[in-house]
């Protein structure tokens, strides 16, 4: 039987910190007039938007500083330079991130095609094996899954061909929202309800902003005592209530979530950029303001480790944490933080950040400096041709947040000042449900095959191995009490198991089992003092000279 073979497990490191701030606060008692210049404006930049990713899609591969310059030109007539030059930016972020999209669905479908002639090229009810999916279970199903192959290359070709000629597909305002245009009794909406948001989602009022000048932004202008102030496109100047085309609203902005960091930055004259939305289903306009961070170096990975570990499981509905000591010592009990996914977006990202905060507020305790998570990535492992039948199972790992939450986790951890250990998620569940599941339990500790896996990841983070090692032996018994599993290597089988009998250690011991069972004979000497004779000793009288 062949030995099973690991994939190699990608070293730990420490997670960069945030590279960016983003806080919000409610424009609260606005007047009509406010509401109708905002929603003016609005529309206003959110046509010139639209003419503009038009514009920029139309260029494709073909794009040049000289075609985004002649795109600014246009744009700075019906507005102005800093809207026209915010509305640019914008444009070719979103079709970037269209081309990002667009790329990672190409190694979707590449990854779908070749499951699928793998599966068909062998014959039918053929068992798979760890590694490689087996064939179809019938002939109708090898027939069904030969037509969704001819689908999958068509939609390949096709996918390819746009990415070489730089055609990528957007809309502005969000596909999801457009689809929910056909099936609006499933999302409960009225098509006027519907319009509503359409045309919401399609406004543009952002800024970025600029240091050096006046409050980090000249475009939305907010001064330390909560002053907001828009500066007006050209067709709308008349609408300005104040010098220099500017309509100055009445509410007042006041951040109760890093003021102080605000008020430093515009204090400064730093940059600064604002965006300015309306909630529809609440009717409630917010301004929120963002900044851009410094590089900061983080720790070192030793430094991370020395006063031990928070391993923590991510699952479906909650996390698996465990502490560990800095020599990979499980402490305590296992601590487990609930969450629910099935909600609307909103209350999914409530319930992580409240889950987030639970494992934070627990790590301070603890008095660690960093916690490890597993550097997951579902991306190929959502298709239907992976798991065929498996719908439930590609539900479970669909729920499972990775990407948001690790980028959360990070942020919300840099303001605790906790660092985040990413580590391989290779074999931390079966290890450690192997090594760690059953010692733990007792009679008032119930441990998951989650928990041990916190356990594993860890062990993995602070750089020791998932293996449980026993407890090394007596002196009076061997070895002068050294560990018993360093005589074996890590892949030798049976090494975690107890030490066996002296008497089968000896080096005769095969040859003297098989003659005399249940007796042991001193095992002969190799040295010349201590060798046995099988004669007898009888002294001469005489000395024998010949």
């Amino acid at each position: 039987m062949s030995k099973k073979q690991l994939r190699p497990i990608d070293a730990p490191f420490v997670a960069l910190g945030p590279s960016g701030v983003a806080i919000r606060d409610r424009l609260k008692h606005l007047t009509t007039e406010d509401d109708k210049v905002l929603r003016l404006v609005g529309e206003h930049l959110g046509n010139l938007a639209l003419l503009d990713l038009k514009a920029r899609c139309a260029d494709g591969n073909e794009h040049s500083t000289d075609t985004w310059a002649a795109r600014k030109q246009g744009l700075t007539a019906a507005s102005s330079s800093r809207w026209a030059g915010s509305i640019t930016k914008a444009t070719h972020d979103q079709w970037a991130l269209a081309r990002r999209c667009q790329l990672a669905h190409i190694q979707s479908l590449e990854a779908g095609v070749r499951t699928l002639m793998h599966r068909l090229s062998q014959p039918v009810g053929e068992k798979g094996t760890k590694r490689a999916p087996g064939g179809y279970r019938s002939k109708g199903e090898w027939f069904h899954k030969t037509r969704r192959l001819h689908t999958l290359e068509h939609r390949l070709d096709r996918a390819r061909a746009d990415r070489d000629n730089g055609v990528v597909h957007v809309v502005r305002g969000g596909r999801r929202l457009l689809n929910t245009r056909h099936n609006l009794a499933k999302a409960q909406l009225t098509e006027a309800e519907w319009r509503r948001r359409w045309e919401t989602e399609r406004w543009f009022l952002a800024a970025d902003g600029e240091s050096g000048k006046r409050y980090g932004n000249e475009t939305i202008r907010v001064t330390p005592d909560g002053e907001v102030s828009i500066k007006l496109p050209a067709p709308l100047a008349h609408h300005a209530n104040t010098r220099h085309g500017r309509y100055v609203l009445a509410s007042k902005i006041a951040f109760a979530h890093r003021g102080a960091e605000w008020t430093d930055r515009i204090t400064a004259n730093r940059a600064v950029a604002y965006r300015i939305h309306l909630d529809v289903q609440r009717g409630r306009w917010y301004l929120t303001a963002s900044w851009q961070r410094p590089a900061v170096k983080t720790i070192p990975l030793e430094t991370a480790r020395a006063k031990g570990m928070i391993g923590v499981d991510t699952n479906a509905d909650h996390f698996a944490a465990y502490q560990l000591d800095r020599h990979g010592n499980p402490v305590g009990d296992p601590h487990r933080f609930f969450y629910g996914l099935s909600g609307t977006a909103q209350y999914r990202d409530a319930q992580i950040r409240h889950a987030i905060t639970q494992v934070l507020h627990w790590a301070k305790r603890c008095g660690v400096a960093a916690i490890a998570i597993e550097d997951l990535d579902f991306t190929a492992e959502k298709t239907r041709e992976k798991h065929g039948r498996k719908k439930r199972f590609r539900q479970l790992i669909s729920k499972i947040p990775t990407g948001k939450l690790k980028g959360r986790l990070v942020s919300m951890a840099a303001e605790q000042g906790l660092s985040i250990v990413a580590v391989d998620p290779a074999y931390t569940s079966q290890w450690g449900a192997q090594h760690w599941q059953k010692p733990l339990a007792a009679p008032r500790r119930k441990m998951s095959r989650h928990d041990a896996a916190g356990i594993a990841i860890g062990r993995r983070a602070l750089g020791h191995p998932i293996r449980r090692r026993t407890a090394p032996p007596q002196h009076h018994q061997s070895d002068g009490a050294g560990h018993r599993t360093v005589q074996a290597d890590r892949d030798v089988r049976g090494r975690e198991g107890t030490r066996p009998p002296v008497t089968e250690r000896a080096h005769d011991s095969r040859a003297r089992t098989e003659t005399t069972r249940g007796t042991r004979a001193t095992s002969a000497s190799k040295t010349v003092w201590d060798a046995r004779s099988a004669g007898t000793w009888v002294q001469d009288p005489l000395l024998i000279t010949g």
